[in-house]
């Protein structure tokens, strides 16, 4: 053992540590540690996305993961320790794209598909190395020669396989949807990935525009209700002013109740409650709902003027009519809305059901508008709003605007304002499957229980799910389509490919399953047959890429060699314990449910821990805009990975316990440093440094633990009662609650209650068997809460373990096994007996402090009163007595509502003379400290007296002792002394010199 430094720079002592482990091949000898044992530990890693630096968010998770492959590799359980990397999809490309000083898809094609593949590919290869080594940083022990890469061949052809039995289940299919698309990455952006931040509060500008009635529907009006011939117009709103355009119906709520207003020199029709939006004289001349307007109107087509009329495209469709919808609302708008099928999701839902028409697409890919849309057409999307509302005015439609904070949805990749899109996509159809992945996800244990209700809701809404994107670096689709694209097949294997191809020679010679490359490859039509009917023609593979949670969602599968080695992936499936944060309930968990379901008919994983989001210090979300973020290097040359290990891993409301934000800041990293990290480091540098300067025997760490202190006996019970704690919440996967078990152990058990109550037990003047017991204890105490917190924080926990550990040990404390639970040490009586004491102790201080009396100055009497009389040990008194400095206490049964302390405030010179000694001793301590002294540094003593405190000279014995003196003069050193102080003892004037040995 060696003395442990007074304030360690805890990151640079973690660098130390790291180049240890690397040196002794530490991790390698972890991963290995349990190879031959019969109990295994299956755990996922859900992969990280490899093309940015980490943040400390994805700190967070990673985290969370290595505590419990530690743990359970304390245990004995034998694991596979394999990293993840997520690789393909927008994720990269956008980055890519940005790196390259890309703006559009136009970009990409004229660089080159091939070329902008490979520098993605390239990136991912980048990136991974970054975050590996940021992982080490963060003190992960993983596999990481055999991580595994979403975009690799195996991954991607385990996808084919999952695709094939989709498409024998009848489950996929090609087809027309309105969905969520990207005008600046010129896809669609399915409805589980919008779940995860992608809608945003943003303002717009709404409109209300008026839709004129034609003549057959207005003479209907003006005769029913005796209106005057004055133009009659439905007064509708929409927050998206460019989809009036593709306007096809109107619809309203049969449940609201709508108005005929007068107002001026026409009659608007809107939802009564809406009545303040119509400035100026307005009378109502009709009410009725909306069920009796539908009655009404619904029947005539053209119900009303389209307002663009004179477009070619709203020339052709002929619907124009009312429609009931009961999602129409009358707190906000007018209670009408405008109906364009492409240009909306439900638009196109209540379209396809009603026969609307047009579910061709309004605007291509990048946001411009196709033909038939006039002077419009090959405008942007985005920038004809002024122009609609010029021409509303022009032909007097127009009627106000208002501008409205709402969330809208955008790009989760480039943040870019998304539109609604009609666009033809491959689908695979929910309707059998949800009821199977309902039932599977109710076996699962849920943590926090509302992430498996989250999962249920999903479950409950999820739309068919859209599998292709019109990008370029991703899952190449294994469709292939015939010339006149009426029919599809779907390959399931390279061989499959290799078999069918045109030119089979081409498939050995790939260079990859990716574009642009795998579109060479043409199949034979004459090889494949479909229904029992052979083909003909030259097949091609569609342009799409796959979604990217295909690419994380087959990793139960591909990551253990389902396709390969079917014994293997028995042997470790399904998968024990995952975890992620919540917003994963709709992504990689859903998708890794979803295809295991419907290959294995259940669920991929037993344990889900469902994690919050890290925000920073004000609650705030982290972005790199907003300047907040926090770069993971940053954190851990600043803080340290154990403060931010201890943070993630204590936190309640972002881990186990639910699904809240987790603050993250310097401020609440040094609060765990001085709270937790230095207060441990000093309990052990304490006993360590005492160790050795009482010569204390180093072969007795070995030797089984004996006392008969009551302090060493209860502090032995409260190890062991944290460790029963930790061996019963740690399999249900509660860090959060152990780790608060464990750092009120060392703040409050360990450092503030026993070290603090032993230190008179130890040092060059003590002699005898406590002093040895108490070695002994404290020993035993650190040896298993170093081993309790290897997991949680590696680095301090590998610090204190090789300064102590002796040659029988493992030489890393992340080699040894977990503490053994000796519950026959466990004394719950003497838990609450010392728990009670330490309750009067807080009493009695605090009415000390009541009265202005310092904790040295020793009392006659304490009398404590409370509703029974405690049962407390006589060993427990008198370490009671000790520390609030009485010379006798009392208990008194009373009526009382909480226990109250009285005092004998009373003092006696000798109590007097008591006091003044304790005060002495602790400012000759601060002399010493001032001098630089170690704490077993012998000294001669000078005190320089006032005549009355001549009485001093009669503790001369204490003080010795206390302040390690050999020697005390009462008249000036010879020497000069290494320190000295003027004091004030009482009034009385004392000067104090040290001078070392």
């Amino acid at each position: 053992m060696k003395e442990p430094i007074a304030h360690p720079d805890f990151p640079i002592e973690e660098s130390n540590t790291l180049e240890f482990w690397k040196e002794k091949g530490i991790r390698e000898k972890y991963i290995h540690k349990n190879d031959n044992s019969d109990k295994k530990f299956r755990f996922l890693d859900g992969p990280i996305t490899a093309n940015n630096p980490m943040g400390v968010h994805h700190a967070h998770g990673r985290t969370i993961k290595d505590f419990y492959q530690r743990y359970y590799n304390m245990r004995g359980y034998k694991q596979r320790f394999q990293n993840g990397f997520d690789c393909q999809g927008l994720w990269v490309e956008v980055e890519e794209e940005k790196d390259l000083g890309f703006n559009s898809k136009a970009d990409i094609e004229q660089y080159g598909i091939g070329a902008f593949c490979s520098s993605c590919s390239a990136r991912v290869d980048k990136f991974s190395k970054v975050q590996m080594e940021q992982s080490k940083r963060l003190g992960m022990f993983m596999d990481w020669e055999h991580s595994y890469y979403t975009m690799s061949e195996r991954n991607n052809l385990h996808i084919w396989h999952f695709l094939k039995k989709v498409d024998e289940k009848g489950w996929l299919y090609k087809g027309v949807d309105a969905m969520p698309w990207c005008t600046r990455c010129g896809t669609a952006i399915s409805q589980h990935e919008l779940s995860d931040g992608g809608y945003k509060d943003v303002t717009h500008e709404s409109i209300y525009l008026r839709f004129k009635l034609q003549d057959e529907a207005k003479e209907l009006l003006q005769e029913k209700f005796n209106l005057e011939d004055k133009s009659v117009s439905f007064l509708v709103w929409t927050t998206t002013p460019w989809t009036l355009l593709a306007n096809t119906a109107i619809a309203v709520s049969p449940k609201v109740m709508y108005s005929i207003v007068k107002s001026g020199d026409e009659y608007l029709i809107f939802a009564s409650a809406r009545l303040e939006k119509v400035e100026g004289d307005k009378q109502v001349v009709k009410e009725l709902s909306g069920k009796e307007l539908l009655e009404l109107l619904q029947d005539i087509t053209p119900l009303y003027y389209h307002p663009f009329k004179h477009l070619p495209r709203s020339q052709k469709q002929s619907a124009k009519r009312i429609i009931a919808w009961d999602e129409v609302a009358d707190n906000e708008g007018t209670g009408i809305v405008h109906i364009a099928p492409s240009a909306g999701k439900e638009d196109f839902e209540l379209g396809k059901k009603l026969g609307l028409g047009f579910d061709a697409p309004s605007i291509d890919e990048f946001g411009i508008y196709t033909e038939g849309f006039g002077e419009y057409t090959g405008m942007d999307v985005f920038d004809v709003k002024e122009k609609v509302f010029a021409s509303l005015k022009k032909d007097g439609l127009f009627y106000t605007t208002e501008e409205i904070l709402h969330s809208y949805p955008h790009c989760w990749r480039c943040k870019h304002e998304l539109v609604f899109r009609t666009t033809e996509e491959w689908f695979i159809s929910v309707d059998e499957i949800r009821p199977l992945m309902k039932e599977a996800a109710k076996t699962v244990n849920w943590m926090p229980a509302h992430a498996g209700k989250r999962m249920q809701d999903w479950l409950d809404n999820m739309g068919p799910w859209p599998i292709s994107r019109k990008r370029y670096w991703g899952l190449a689709l294994p469709f292939y389509e015939n010339e006149d694209k009426t029919k599809y097949y779907v390959v399931e294997s390279k061989e499959e490919l290799k078999r069918l191809a045109l030119e089979p020679e081409k498939v050995d010679s790939l260079k990859e399953l990716h574009r642009p490359w795998i579109d060479e490859i043409k199949l034979d039509g004459s090889k494949i047959v479909i229904d029992g009917e052979k083909q003909e023609g030259v097949w091609t593979r569609v342009t799409d890429v796959g979604d990217c949670w295909l690419d994380a969602g087959i990793v139960p599968f591909s990551t253990v060699d389902y396709l390969t080695n079917k014994d293997y992936w028995k042997e470790w499936y399904p998968f024990d314990f995952i975890t992620e944060y919540v917003a994963q309930v709709k992504l990689w968990f859903y998708a890794t449910l979803f295809m295991s379901v419907a290959l294995q008919g259940k669920a991929p994983w037993k344990n889900v821990l469902a994690t919050g989001f890290l925000v920073d210090e004000d609650g705030k979300h982290m972005h790199k805009s907003a300047g907040n973020a926090i770069a993971f290097d940053e954190a851990a040359s600043k803080a340290g990975a154990d403060a931010i290990r201890w943070l993630y891993l204590r936190e309640k409301s972002a881990n186990y316990y639910g699904t809240g934000n987790l603050r993250f800041g310097y401020n609440i990293l040094n609060d765990v440093r001085r709270r937790f990290l230095v207060i441990l480091w000093n309990s052990y540098r304490f006993i360590v440094q005492n160790a050795l300067m009482d010569n204390w025997d180093y072969s007795m760490l070995d030797k089984e633990y004996k006392s008969d202190n009551v302090l060493d006996k209860w502090i032995v019970s409260r190890i062991e009662s944290v460790m029963k704690v930790a061996n019963e919440r740690l399999p249900k996967y509660d860090s959060p609650l152990v780790a608060e078990n464990i750092e009120n152990f060392v703040v409050k058990d360990f450092s503030q209650w026993y070290i603090r109550r032993s230190r008179d037990r130890v040092g060059p003047s003590v002699t005898g068997q406590d002093k040895e017991s108490f070695y002994q204890t404290s020993f035993y105490v650190l040896d298993k809460l170093i081993r309790l917190l290897a997991p949680f924080v590696p680095f301090i926990s590998e610090q204190m373990y090789q300064n102590i550990r002796t040659p029988n040990h493992p030489e890393s404390v992340h080699l040894t096994d977990w503490p053994n639970l000796n519950e026959q040490l466990i004394d719950s009586k003497l838990e609450e007996q010392m728990t009670l004491a330490r309750s009067v102790v807080e009493k009695v201080h605090s009415r000390r402090k009541e009265l202005g009396i310092k904790v040295r100055q020793p009392l006659a009497q304490a009398t404590i009163y409370s509703t029974t009389t405690p049962e407390i040990s006589d060993e427990i008194i008198q370490v009671l007595l000790d520390e609030i400095n009485v010379k006798k206490i009392e208990f008194v049964k009373k009526d009382v509502e909480e226990m109250i302390a009285q005092l004998d405030t009373k003092l006696t010179p000798e109590l007097e003379q008591e006091g003044l000694i304790r005060e002495l001793i602790r400012q000759i301590q601060t002399v010493r400290r001032d001098a630089g002294y170690k704490i077993n540094q012998e000294i001669k003593l000078s005190l320089i007296l006032d005549n009355e405190l001549n009485f001093v000279k009669d503790f001369e014995d204490e003080l010795k002792r206390k302040v390690v003196a050999s020697e005390i003069s009462y008249s000036q050193l010879k020497e000069e002394p290494d320190a000295k102080k003027q004091a004030n003892l009482n009034g009385h004037n004392i000067e104090i010199a040290v001078k070392a040995l």
